[in-house]
């Protein structure tokens, strides 16, 4: 009596543990099939994502203006008397005459590849998305940041998406070095800009 009384404790003790670990197992069963039937793309909090930066821009604008104005005035008199005669001119003459134009052209080509990772999944189901790589080379360091929205049915089956596909776009490159330094005016030149 006292056998079966332990027996069934130890099955009473045993079935949450049995439990827990089915479970388990019908979890990463459910994950190993996924992953076999389906192509593994970030949809969780943590999950890379590849992000292929694919920028152009190209902007043009052209205004011109042209404009005139004259205006004429004159007036006449005579007198004549017997031994002579007085003649009396005036005129008045006003001209006025603009002309401007300017153009305006900028292109950008921006190529790049970027691994990000998902920092929130909204309600709806997309993808928050953050990234940043930083490289340097010959003292010269170039800093690479991208965020944004990522819907799921732009990620590709090879787990990235391109730049604009992205929502909400942030796309920052900046560098730094000997390189960035000779592209900036001087002091001087900055000081004079402030002046005008």
């Amino acid at each position: 009596m006292k056998n079966k009384t332990i027996i069934i404790i130890a099955i009473l003790i045993a079935l949450p543990i049995i439990n827990g670990r089915a479970n388990a197992q019908f979890r990463s069963q459910q994950q190993s099939l996924r992953s076999l039937f389906s192509d593994v793309k970030a949809f969780s909090v943590d999950d890379a994502i590849m992000v292929y930066i694919a920028e152009d821009t190209q902007a043009d604008n052209t205004a011109s203006s042209s404009e005139s104005r004259s205006t004429d005035l004159n007036a006449g008199a005579s007198l004549g008397t017997g031994s002579g005669s007085t003649n009396l001119d005036a005129g008045l003459g006003t001209g006025n005459q603009f002309k401007g134009s300017g153009s305006t052209s900028r292109k950008e080509r921006i190529r790049s590849r970027i691994s990000a990772r998902v920092v929130e999944v909204k309600p709806n189901g997309n993808l928050s998305i953050e990234g940043k790589r930083t490289t340097k080379i010959n003292g010269e360091t170039q800093t690479i940041t991208i965020k944004g929205i990522v819907r799921p049915v732009d990620v590709m089956s090879d787990n990235s998406v391109y730049s604009y596909s992205i929502l909400d776009l942030t796309l920052i490159i900046e560098g730094e070095g000997n390189v960035s330094e000779t592209q900036e005016p001087g002091l001087i030149t900055k000081f004079l800009r402030l002046l005008f």
